[in-house]
C-alpha cells in the first residue's frame, strides 16, 4: 500500500479531516485528535492527516505537562501488545503505536514500532515521520539508522540512502550485510539512471543496463524483479540445486516459495511454506498468512475462468466461492489453534462463523475478539447481531449500546449500530424508542439504509 493523498480518500473521511484540522486551529486540542484518529483508522495510509494528527498531540502534551512516569507505566503494556501484532497485522500495531503516542508523543519506543509497522506496510513516509524524531534523540543509533535507509530507499530517496550506509560503512567497513545493501542500492541506481525504461518496452536487458552479467543475477535474485518466465525458471533450478544440498534450509525454501507464486503455481508454494513450518517447528503467523494469501490467489485465479453467463458456469462459481468459504474458515481456525492469545485472528474466525450462520461458535469467539481495542467496537456489534438472531433481544439491545457509548464520532460505524439497535427494539415491541434510533440517522444521513421510508412511514402515520 501506498500513501494516499487528500484527494485519494474518501469524501466522508475528508470531512472528518477537514473537521480536525479547524479543531486544532481553534486549540480544540482533544476533539482534532480524536478525528484524526477515526480517519486513520479507516485510512491508515492517509500520510496529510497523520502529520495533522501527531502536531495535535505535541500541541496538547505541551499543553498539559509533566506525567511522564504515568505515561511511560501505561504505555508498557500496549507497546508489548504492539510488537505481538505486528507479527500478523502490520495495521494493527500502526494504531497501537499511536495510542502510546497519545499519551506520550515523544515515546522513542512507540515510535520505533510504529517506523517498522509502516516499513512493513510499505508506508515509508508514514517510517520517516516517527525515524527523524527518533533519530534525532539518537544519532548514534546503528539500527535506527538501518531503518532509515530502508525509508529512503523505498520512497526511492537512494542518494540519501546511500549517504547513510556509507556513514554505517564508515565505522564498520567489514560488515557484509551493510556492504551487500550498499551494491543492491547501487545496482538500482544504475537500473534507474542507465535505460530501465528501455528493459520495460523490451528493447533493452538487465545485461544491456547494467553491463555486468554477475552485478544482473544478484539483482534479479535479490529483488524478485523478473517477469521472464525463463528467468523465473532458471532460478528456480539454481534453488532447487541449492536446496539438495541443504534440504531444511527455510531461506532456500522462502525463495522457492516466492519463485513458485511468480509463476502462479500455488500448490508447489503452498507446499514450501508448508515444510518451512515443518522444518523449524513453528507456527509462524507470517508464514500462515503467506499459505493463506496463496490459496486466495488460487481461488481468484479459478474464479477467472469460469463464465456466470452460462449455467454451468453459474454452479462452478457457486461451488467455488463455497470452497474459498470453507477454506477461510479453516484457514482460521488453524491460525488461532496456533496462537491462541491472537484476538484479531478471532475476530475474524468469530465473523465467519456468523456468516456461515453458526452463531453459537460467533458469539463465543467475538466475546474475546471484543478485548483487542482495535476490534472491540465491531467485535460487540457483531456479537450483538448474533444474539438477535439467536431471539436474544434484550442481550443484543444492551451490546448495541454499551457500543455506542464508545463512539466519540457519529461515522458510518455508528450509524450501523444505531441501525441496528432500532432493529432490535422494534422487535422487542418498542417502537417509540426504535424509530429515535432511526431520527438519528435521518438527520445525518437520509440516504442511509431504509431509514428515510421507516421515519417518512412513521409521521405519515402521526398525521
Amino acid at each position: 500500500m501506498a500513501e494516499k493523498t487528500l484527494m485519494e480518500i474518501p469524501v466522508a473521511q475528508r470531512e472528518l479531516f477537514d473537521k480536525g484540522l479547524a479543531a486544532l486551529q481553534k486549540n480544540n486540542l482533544d476533539y482534532a485528535v480524536t478525528l484524526f484518529l477515526q480517519v486513520l483508522k479507516a485510512e491508515p495510509a492517509f500520510y496529510e492527516c497523520r502529520e495533522a494528527l501527531r502536531a495535535a498531540q505535541h500541541k496538547r502534551s505541551g499543553n498539559r505537562g509533566g506525567g511522564l512516569f504515568k505515561k511511560l507505566l501505561g504505555s508498557a503494556n500496549t507497546l508489548t501488545s504492539g510488537r505481538l501484532a505486528l507479527r500478523t497485522d502490520p495495521f494493527e500495531a500502526i494504531q497501537i503505536a499511536e495510542e502510546a503516542l497519545n499519551q506520550d508523543p515523544s515515546n522513542m519506543q512507540a515510535h520505533d514500532l510504529l517506523a517498522d509497522a509502516a516499513l512493513q506496510a510499505h508506508l515509508p513516509k508514514t517510517a520517516l515521520l516517527s525515524l527523524e524524531v527518533a533519530f534525532k534523540a539518537n544519532p548514534s543509533d546503528r539500527k535506527l539508522a538501518e531503518k532509515l535507509v530502508e525509508a529512503h530507499t523505498q520512497l526511492g530517496n537512494r542518494a540519501r540512502a546511500e549517504r547513510l550506509l556509507r556513514d554505517l560503512l564508515a565505522a564498520d567497513p567489514g560488515n557484509p550485510a551493510l556492504n551487500e545493501r550498499l551494491k543492491n542500492l547501487l545496482a538500482l541506481r544504475t537500473l534507474s539512471e542507465g535505460g530501465y525504461e528501455q528493459l520495460s518496452s523490451g528493447t533493452g536487458s538487465y545485461r544491456d543496463v547494467l553491463r555486468d552479467k554477475e552485478q544482473a543475477k544478484s539483482l534479479e535474485q535479490e529483488h524478485r524483479e523478473v517477469k521472464d518466465i525463463d528467468v523465473v525458471e532458471r532460478l528456480i533450478a539454481e534453488q532447487e540445486t541449492l536446496l539438495k544440498a541443504d534440504p531444511e534450509n527455510p531461506r532456500i525454501l522462502r525463495t522457492l516459495a516466492d519463485l513458485h507464486l511468480k509463476k502462479g503455481e500455488f500448490d508447489r508454494a503452498i507446499a514450501r511454506f508448508e515444510r518451512i513450518l515443518a522444518v523449524t517447528g513453528l507456527n509462524d503467523p507470517l508464514l500462515l498468512q503467506c499459505i493463506r494469501d496463496a490459496r486466495l490467489a488460487q481461488f481468484g485465479e479459478a474464479e477467472k475462468g469460469l463464465d456466470p453467463a452460462t449455467e454451468d458456469g453459474r454452479k462452478a462459481l457457486e461451488e467455488l466461492r463455497q470452497r474459498r468459504q470453507d477454506f477461510l474458515l479453516d484457514d482460521a481456525k488453524r491460525r488461532a489453534e496456533a496462537n491462541p492469545t491472537d484476538l484479531l485472528v478471532r475476530f475474524e474466525l468469530g465473523e465467519l462463523h456468523f456468516k456461515a450462520g453458526r452463531m453459537g461458535e460467533a458469539i463465543a469467539e467475538l466475546q474475546k475478539a471484543q478485548n483487542n481495542p482495535n476490534r472491540r467496537i465491531a467485535a460487540m456489534g457483531l456479537l450483538a447481531r448474533a444474539f438477535f438472531h439467536r431471539g436474544m433481544n434484550d442481550m443484543a439491545a444492551r451490546k448495541l449500546q454499551e457500543a455506542l457509548k464508545e463512539k466519540p464520532v457519529f461515522d458510518d460505524e455508528a450509524k450501523d449500530l444505531t441501525y441496528h439497535l432500532g432493529v432490535v427494539l422494534e422487535k422487542m415491541n418498542r417502537p417509540q424508542e426504535a424509530i429515535e434510533q432511526f431520527k438519528l440517522i435521518y438527520e445525518q444521513d437520509i440516504a442511509y439504509r431504509d431509514v428515510m421510508a421507516r421515519v417518512d412511514q412513521y409521521y405519515a402515520s402521526q398525521g
